[in-house]
């Protein structure tokens, strides 16, 4: 895939195109993507997908903004998995917000990308204000020569696949819900720092995590099935997202993950971490007995549903 980070200095062959933000690029965004591409190709067109580098909320109203499910570098690699042959990467400015639906389509797809077909997402909206729609895309595209087509939504267990839904998915701790609407397992990537040493007092030893991107979604509180990869090694193991209620050790937020059949020093090794279940809330003990206890039911549970997959 190629990356088009500066429309103004692009000289583009004639192309189908659609838009979005596809934080996540999830299973209906491929299903989107696809419908370009296969369009693309029945045509002999190129494909391009025109995305943003900032979440418009972010430039907009920065306090409503949503955590996201994949960072820049993430979502890339992401896109090119897809098959599609260019990405167009545009800041989003509020004087890009300011521009009506028309002028959007005439002076960024028609004069700057050379779209000739548009696929719009079975919701989204563009231009100021978001006051136009599908029907409005249509008449516009008529006037400059793009055609405009609508594609459906995609629905799993009667539910449509969205960022928002998988987000909320996410902090409500339903790791696996998530997993079947992105097509993957949810992952955070992070470096190995040091810790309170807590969990290798008790015989499990944990990898605490600094998430490298301080936008990204942190699952809910509470214990799940991850896997893990780390320095080119890959492993089944145990993650605690919480407050370690258990100890005295300070009101902060953090990521401990237990990996299975592992010993060596991993600190400041960067590590991959895909959450696969959520198998329990966080809870406080009333002694460390009792939670090494919980810990090793834990593990066992964990490892029952790896072997299980």
């Amino acid at each position: 895939m190629r990356i088009i980070e500066n429309i103004d200095a692009y000289v583009g062959q004639p192309c189908v195109a659609t838009i979005g933000f596809f934080d996540g690029v999830h299973k209906g965004h491929r299903c989107l993507i696809d419908q370009v591409c296969n369009v693309a190709a029945d045509k002999g067109l190129e494909s391009v997908l025109i995305t943003f580098r900032e979440h418009p909320l972010k430039v907009l109203y920065p306090q409503k903004a949503p955590f996201l499910l994949t960072t820049a570098e993430e979502k890339s690699n992401l896109l090119a998995e897809t098959g599609a042959d260019n990405a167009a990467v545009l800041d989003f400015t509020r004087r890009l917000s300011e521009m009506d639906a028309r002028s959007f389509m005439k002076n960024i797809l028609k004069e700057k990308l050379n779209v000739r077909i548009l696929v719009i997402g079975y919701d989204h909206r563009f231009g100021h204000d978001r006051n136009c729609g599908f029907a409005d895309y249509v008449r516009f595209g008529k006037e400059m020569g793009i055609d405009v087509i609508n594609a459906e939504a995609l629905e799993i267990d009667g539910g449509v696949v969205s960022s928002s839904a998988i987000r909320s998915l996410l902090l409500n701790g339903d790791a696996s819900g998530a997993s079947s609407m992105l097509g993957y397992d949810y992952f955070i990537e992070g470096t190995v720092v040091g810790g309170f040493q807590n969990g290798r007092k008790i015989g499990f030893p944990t990898a605490n995590v600094a998430v490298a991107s301080s936008d990204k979604l942190i699952p809910a509180n509470g214990v799940y099935a991850v896997r893990a990869d780390v320095d080119g090694e890959r492993y089944n193991g145990m993650l605690n997202i919480g407050m370690r209620p258990t100890f005295a050790n300070g009101s902060n937020r953090s990521i401990e993950v237990f990996l299975f059949d592992f010993s060596g020093n991993i600190y400041s090794e960067h590590i991959r971490i895909e959450f696969f279940r959520r198998i329990r809330d966080e809870k406080k003990f009333a002694c460390i007995e009792e939670l090494k206890m919980q810990l090793e039911a834990d593990e066992h549970e964990c490892r029952t549903l790896m072997r299980m997959q």
